[in-house]
């Protein structure tokens, strides 16, 4: 069926529902008029209903005349009457049934509807607080758990002004300058304040505009935290400054408003307000509050679990797959909060390298530690991270909490098995043969094989990654130039597995110490994730 026929077929079937034909949006979805009438009501209220023509996309659904019953904040309706009644990415809608689909969204939406007339849903208001609470930009960049003044600097990008709160000037201005921004000698009183009350909007009068409202509404979620913000406006009043800025932690989000000391505007008292208190009156503007401290971006995509954050780690080798893994534990937090990631490589990024590496072609010729150690700043300003540009056997790695081999070189590995003994923890990550599997082994107490271990297993056919022997393919030519061809995608499956196994490191979960993960579909699996124990044979572990 052609587009135009389902359109026409979608608007018949609204059209039985009352709903008349108005026009097309700007971008191309139909918009229809009707009564959207919840469940069991006698009425309904006039709202517009705009249809993808693709229908790939949830109906947007408006209220054009707002019930007069309903409170100036409810859950799921926005000022403007705009009707979120489904979270999208939490369904698919079916586009060979555009009819059945579009009218079941309208069925959803009258339904929700019903619940926020009876009050059902005001629970909700907790979660959608940022709809509700949109203003100005302020990026916070605090990973300490300091409270009270904090330092805010002031940059330009644009032509607009943008705010930094931050507990360490240092780091932040790495981070404006890696974006470019102008930073001024400008200034703003900032305090940071905790609550133990997740914010809602206030159902009877919002936004708040004044500090008295202010007030009024946080006596509703925190009377504690109420006293603590009037003390801090009161102390930015006497210090004459312009405005103050208050950041709230709370346990949902950050959030935060800024006073306006303009004694020009005649104070708009509240009637809870002790009319001798001339704060009550101030003007207040909404903080959209961005957080932007390398604690948060490292968590934010494994909440209830610890990062590497803290840890001072040691990635032996950057090539295939020490770039790709340097890259993803930056992600997951190394060389934040006071942590350390240490790169260790002596050789150079060459062109036969670039196919299968996480470097490109601008950083040629340069040593891989110190290029991807910049690469890496880069993109993680706050990040500390050290190149040694030495053989691992000749560097001075200091005290570590977990060593990592990347080299993929057996003997090196074994040297480092060595050097590097229990109970320093090591992980040591590598392919087989040409991209057949990649596999993991973390050491962590001194009855746990090492990688020299493996070797002694291996070579009686026990603990290995296929039933068939491993493929030996070479390509090139010369001696010099042979080498075993695997395309980057493998080094990225190893790299990803090498970071798993970091992060289960780090939340205490050592077992399965060997992971194995087949790439090539034509082979089996010979050995399953297991733990095990040192080999009687290895000389390493039985000296």
């Amino acid at each position: 069926m052609s587009s135009t026929a389902k359109a026409a077929d979608v608007i018949e079937a609204f059209k039985q529902k009352g709903f008349a034909f108005v026009d097309k949006t700007d971008d191309g979805w139909f918009r229809l008029h009707g009564q959207l009438r919840p469940p069991q009501a006698d009425s309904g209220y006039l709202c517009e209903v705009q249809i993808d023509s693709t229908f790939f996309d949830l109906p947007r659904i408006r209220l054009l005349e707002i019930p007069p019953e309903l409170l100036a904040t409810v859950p799921h309706l926005g000022a403007g009457g705009e009707l979120c009644y489904l979270a999208k990415g939490t369904i698919v809608l079916d586009i060979y049934d555009p009819v059945g689909q579009s009218l079941a969204c309208l069925q959803r939406a009258a339904y929700v509807l019903g619940q926020i007339m009876s009050g059902e849903m005001i629970e909700d208001l907790a979660e959608e607080f940022f709809a509700y609470w949109d203003g100005l930009l302020c990026f916070v960049d605090i990973q300490g758990q300091g409270l009270g003044r904090q330092n805010c600097i002031v940059a330009q990008a644009e032509g607009d002004s943008l705010w930094f709160v931050t507990d360490n000037e240092d780091r932040t201005m790495k981070k404006l300058k890696s974006l470019g921004f102008h930073v001024t000698d400008k200034t703003v009183l900032t305090y940071r304040i905790k609550t133990s009350a997740q914010p809602r909007p206030l159902a009877s009068h919002w936004p708040p505009e004044t500090v008295g409202d202010i007030l009024l509404w946080q006596s509703t979620l925190d009377p504690r935290c109420r006293r603590k913000i009037h003390d801090r406006i009161k102390e930015g009043e006497r210090k004459k400054v312009n405005g103050v800025l208050i950041v709230i932690e709370s346990p949902l989000m950050t959030y935060g408003f800024a006073a306006l000391y303009d004694r020009q505007i005649p104070a708009k008292m509240s009637k809870f307000a002790d009319r001798r208190d001339s704060s009550y009156g101030l003007k207040v503007l909404p903080i959209s509050v961005v957080k932007i401290d390398d604690r948060y971006l490292s968590q934010r995509n494994i909440p209830k679990l610890k990062t590497l954050a803290g840890k001072n780690l040691a990635v032996v080798g950057c090539g295939t797959i020490g770039g790709y893994l340097a890259d993803m534990l930056v992600k997951a937090g190394a060389g934040t909060c006071g942590g350390k990631l240490t790169l260790v490589d002596f050789d150079r990024l060459l062109p036969q390298n670039i196919g299968r590496h996480r470097l490109g072609f601008p950083d040629l010729l340069l040593n891989k530690a110190v290029a991807m150690a910049k690469e890496l700043k880069r993109q993680a300003p706050g990040a500390e991270i050290r190149a040694l540009p030495v053989d691992v056997r000749k560097a001075q790695l200091g005290e570590l909490d977990l060593i990592i081999d990347a080299t993929g070189e057996e003997s090196l590995g074994h040297w480092l098995c060595e050097h590097y003994p229990h109970p320093i923890p090591m992980l040591s990550v590598w392919i087989e043969g040409p991209g057949t599997a990649v596999r993991t082994l973390m050491r962590t107490n001194a009855s746990g094989a090492c990688y020299r271990c493996l070797w002694h297993s291996n070579r009686r056919g026990e603990l290995r990654s296929t039933l068939a022997p491993l493929p030996e393919i070479l390509a090139g030519h010369g001696c010099e130039g042979l080498y075993v061809p695997f395309p980057a995608s493998v080094s990225v499956h190893a790299a990803s597995l090498g970071a798993e196994m970091a992060l289960d490191w780090a939340n205490g979960i050592y077992s399965p110490a060997l992971r194995t993960r087949l790439i090539d579909r034509t082979q089996q699996l010979s050995t399953p994730d297991c733990d095990p124990q040192r080999d009687q044979e290895c000389p390493i572990c039985n000296s």
